[in-house]
């Protein structure tokens, strides 16, 4: 897997691109939680218009369009992102200048990190259909034509039938036949058919012609789990988008995969997957075309993965063309090790359009369908697919949704699926037609609000009272907040402190912060007192979330090269090759900071990587840096 040459490219700052996620992703408009285990380290919520259902861009645009249109972007105050823990001078550096320089293994359920090491199948124990204790009729059926059946119960049988001549035709007889054949051949069906005159049982698999081209559905080893679990190793390819390609290959429905969490396109990744009644050979024999992709360490259980079950992430980070002194960077990394980081909600939650999701969260919100149509639909500034661009200036135009669908050529884009929804309900059905959007990129646009307003109201936390605890912070107690007296205050850590995102089955902090939810909801026209929504969908419980994180397993090096071109980390797949570890030159002219930890579920490490480096990780700070960094 040979990464393209480099080139100007939009750094994609974080950890998720925009995907469906599990149902648990609706958790947060049901019920009060604490924020973890749907998202990954590597799991922020996103929403893009511009990218049709299942087509990612790949972030490869032409430089000039794409940071014309990040003039248009987020910058992380526009998000609350303010704050810091540490002093120490910032220095600067490119994030994912390559798509190797961003490395995530999850961390299972067992606190295992996860490696793709092993490309073999398991050894198949060969199974005999168990043939349970006889009644007395088993001797209806011969020698021969057991052994036939048994080899059309495995599809040995090319004949696709076997055929039992009733010689003494009698209605018990062929009864006992029948009966024999069910209970000693599972999964076979039979049939009394008349040939010239002459009597005969046919036995056959109860799914036919089709049962024979997928086997798979009909007999599966009682001895083996129905669940074949393997290590997915993917390269610069989203979570869906990587099941997608399986699904096709395998002719499955993408549902039929389960995993613990969906990782970031721009990188390296590796996780854990599951599917139903598939074998390790069919999965292996894909490694022979796929790209990007690879598929190991298989083996079988009983049960399937859920999203949320891991522990975290592991990360491996280079972060190149440092500007920080060696001095600089050991203190950076030390204050990361030992205090950690903001725990902020990173810029990838919030989207790249000139539109914020958040806007349209607010709007979701405020039962203001109309601005949620106009924000959606309406011409924006800054760069967009020709085609797009084509589809708002019609719908600005006419307010047709039929008129604006036609210049769409994929309509399953977020744009397409509302004028889809108009066209077919009409514009004074707006909450109905909306709702042809997947729920769960709905309810992304609501959360991005929470997120905002989490982000800023945990920056004023940070401004008033420091790194401290303090009278009326919150803490956890199994579930449920517990507001801090002055006394339990001197008793508590600033790790142990949490801050609510808003929804109807919260507290707040009982200091002046806690009064500033209030005061900034009530500017946006919302009433933090009746978070409950007419539609049951976009009523919000709320959450918390602590407000510092300590990242584990935190260690570092500054590394000097020559050949930009060159990866800075083995990776599992060059391991696998044999392909020898990079060599560094310690007299080269580049320098980078490779960097390793590892982050609990629903963290951003690029909000880890801020801390470190003081720098802006919004995709319109670090394009301006890349392009500087080319130029």
């Amino acid at each position: 897997m040979t990464e393209p040459e480099p080139k100007l490219v939009p750094v994609q700052i974080g950890e998720k691109r925009g995907c469906p996620e599990d149902e648990e992703e609706d958790a947060l408009s049901k019920r009060p939680r604490v924020e973890s285990d749907h998202e990954n380290g590597d799991t922020p919520h996103r929403v893009n218009e511009e990218e049709p259902e299942g087509e990612a861009s790949n972030g490869e645009e032409d430089g000039e369009t794409f940071a014309d249109m990040m003039k248009h972007g987020l910058t992380e105050v526009d998000v609350g992102i303010l704050k810091y823990v540490s002093d120490h001078e910032g220095f600067s550096g490119i994030l994912k200048e390559r798509y190797s320089d961003f490395v995530v293994h999850e961390i299972s359920k067992q606190g295992k990190i996860v490696h793709l090491d092993d490309l073999s199948t398991p050894a198949e124990v060969q199974e005999v259909p168990e043939v349970p204790e006889q009644p007395q009729d088993s001797d209806v059926l011969t020698e021969e034509q057991k052994k036939q059946l048994g080899e059309l119960q495995l599809f040995k049988n090319k004949e696709g039938n076997v055929s039992i001549e009733v010689v003494d035709d009698s209605k018990e007889k062929r009864t006992l036949v029948h009966k024999a054949i069910k209970t000693q051949y599972p999964g076979l069906e039979t049939k009394t058919e008349e040939k010239e005159g002459r009597k005969f049982i046919v036995a056959y698999h109860a799914a036919g012609k089709k049962a024979l081209a997928a086997p798979r559905k009909h007999f599966w080893p009682k001895n083996r789990g129905s669940f074949c679990h393997f290590v997915l190793y993917k390269e610069n390819k989203d979570t869906m988008d990587a099941i997608n390609v399986l699904s096709k290959f395998l002719r499955l429905r993408p549902n039929m995969f389960s995993y613990m969490g969906t990782k970031d396109k721009r990188a390296i990744t590796v996780q854990e997957i599951a599917v139903l009644k598939i074998t390790a050979e069919r999965l292996a024999h894909l490694n022979k075309c796929l790209i990007n992709l690879k598929l190991g360490n298989f083996c079988y259980k009983n049960h399937p993965l859920k999203l949320g079950e891991l522990q975290g992430n592991h990360f491996t980070v280079v972060i190149r063309n440092i500007s920080g002194t060696d001095a600089q960077v050991h203190q950076a990394l030390t204050s990361l090790k030992q205090t950690g980081f903001i725990n902020y909600y990173g810029m990838q939650r919030f989207g790249t359009t000139a539109v914020p999701t958040q806007q349209v969260g607010r709007a979701i919100l405020k039962n203001d369908w109309k601005e949620v149509v106009d924000l959606i639909l309406k011409p924006r500034p800054g760069a967009e697919k020709e085609f797009l661009v084509r589809c708002r200036e019609e719908w600005a135009k006419t307010q047709d949704p039929e008129a604006a669908l036609k210049k769409l050529p994929n309509k399953r884009c977020v744009e397409g699926q509302l004028l889809r929804g108009l066209s077919m309900y009409g514009k004074k059905n707006i909450v109905t037609a909306f709702g042809l959007i997947p729920r769960n990129n709905r309810l992304m646009y609501i959360h991005s609000y929470q997120s905002v307003v989490w982000n800023t109201m945990v920056s004023r936390r940070i401004e008033a009272f420091g790194l401290k605890a303090v009278e009326g912070d919150l803490v956890l107690r199994g579930t449920t907040a517990h507001i801090l007296s002055a006394e339990e205050a001197e008793k508590c850590s600033i790790h142990d402190i949490v801050m609510p995102l808003p929804g109807f089955d919260v507290i707040y902090p009982s200091h002046h912060v806690g009064k500033g939810y209030r005061e900034m909801l009530s500017a946006d026209g919302l009433d933090i007192d009746n978070m409950r929504h007419k539609v049951k969908d976009y009523s919000l419980a709320g959450a918390f979330r602590r407000i510092i994180i300590r990242p584990s397993d935190v260690s570092w090096e500054v590394i000097q090269y020559d050949d930009p071109r060159i990866s800075l980390v083995h990776s599992d797949f060059e391991k696998l090759e044999n392909k020898p570890a990079p060599v560094f030159n310690k007299e080269g002219k580049y320098r980078a900071l490779r960097m390793e930890f590892s982050l609990p579920p629903s963290t951003y490490a690029t909000m880890a990587i801020r801390e470190v480096l003081k720098l802006d990780t919004s995709i319109k700070k670090q394009t301006q840096l890349n392009s500087t960094w080319y130029n």
